[in-house]
């Protein structure tokens, strides 16, 4: 009895420091997340004035962009899934992998070959494991990207809708990341980056209806489409990883906090068997010292004899 009330004793202690473990976590995620929110507070008023000056000039003028013209027919997309470097936060990037494959299925079913890239050593390892192609990958800045993250990132994405699909370019741009929505709600989402719908980006800045200024554009509308494509481009990859970023927070929060308190009903539970099998040891004891106790007093009563 007394060697299962020392296990009893070690796995209470070990489930002690895991829960001291997943508690301080619990806090430390809980502090990044307001930085990760005003972080993407901040950088929402660039990329809806970009978005406005974009529409602008796509209104504006008849120039066949890759920015904002359509494909007939097209072929090639390319998906930039945004996953997180380390674990432990419940179904964050499971979830954002679910709606990426949702979202190949769907391009996939309309004819189109996709490449993939991927943001993330979630994501890298469940490609790699499944010996799946990815064109390019990228890893070590989930948790806190910063505008030249996106920079990086955005660079083999715009040479790919650049270039002419027979030589290894794409017709349509992807992005799959996590929106945070609140502390409690993230909702892994597929946007379509380029060309980009006119009517959607109007609806997602709010313009919707709104009357545009007229511009002319100096040395020409093209030009000026050519100098926002890569700004675009990377503004709206930055504020995703941003957006991502405050929902892996968010998530790790939430997943250590559920850890942390079934840490501690595993340690109730624990210390309730540890004081029912120490009950059974004094009961034991008690029961040897009487039962001890009565044999000696039957034998020194027959010795009086």
């Amino acid at each position: 009895m007394g060697a299962q009330l020392r296990v009893y004793k070690r796995r209470i202690q070990a489930v002690t420091a895991t829960k001291k473990i997943t508690k301080a976590m619990e806090m430390i995620a809980a502090s990044r997340i307001v930085k990760a929110q005003r972080r993407v507070a901040a950088s929402m008023p660039y990329a809806t004035e970009l978005t406005r000056a974009v529409t602008a000039v796509a209104t504006g003028s008849t120039t066949q962009h890759p920015l904002t013209t359509e494909v007939e027919a097209p072929t090639r997309a390319a998906v930039l899934l945004v996953t997180s470097d380390r674990g432990l936060a419940g179904g964050y990037s499971s979830n954002a992998i679910k709606a990426a494959e949702r979202l190949r299925e769907r391009l996939s079913g309309e004819g189109k070959e996709v490449d993939t890239y991927i943001v993330g050593r979630k994501g890298v390892a469940y490609y790699g494991f499944r010996e799946r192609k990815v064109a390019e990958a990228w890893t070590g800045f989930t948790d806190s990207p910063t505008y030249a993250d996106a920079k990086m990132v955005a660079a083999p994405l715009i040479e790919a809708i650049q270039t002419e699909t027979a030589e290894g370019g794409v017709d349509e741009l992807h992005i799959v990341f996590t929106e945070f929505v609140s502390m409690m709600t993230q909702n892994p989402v597929d946007n379509r980056m380029l060309p980009l719908s006119l009517d959607k980006a109007s609806e997602d800045d709010g313009a919707k209806g709104e009357i545009l200024p007229l511009f002319d554009f100096e040395p020409s509308a093209e030009d000026v489409l050519d100098a926002l494509l890569p700004r675009y481009v990377e503004s709206r990859i930055y504020n995703a990883l941003l957006q991502a970023a405050a929902s892996e927070h968010a998530a790790r929060r939430r997943a250590m906090k559920s850890a942390t308190d079934n840490a501690g009903d595993l340690i109730k539970s624990l210390s309730r068997l540890a004081n029912a099998a120490r009950q059974a040891e004094i009961t034991q004891e008690i029961s040897e010292i009487v039962g001890g106790a009565s044999a000696l007093a039957d034998a020194t009563a027959g010795s009086d004899k």
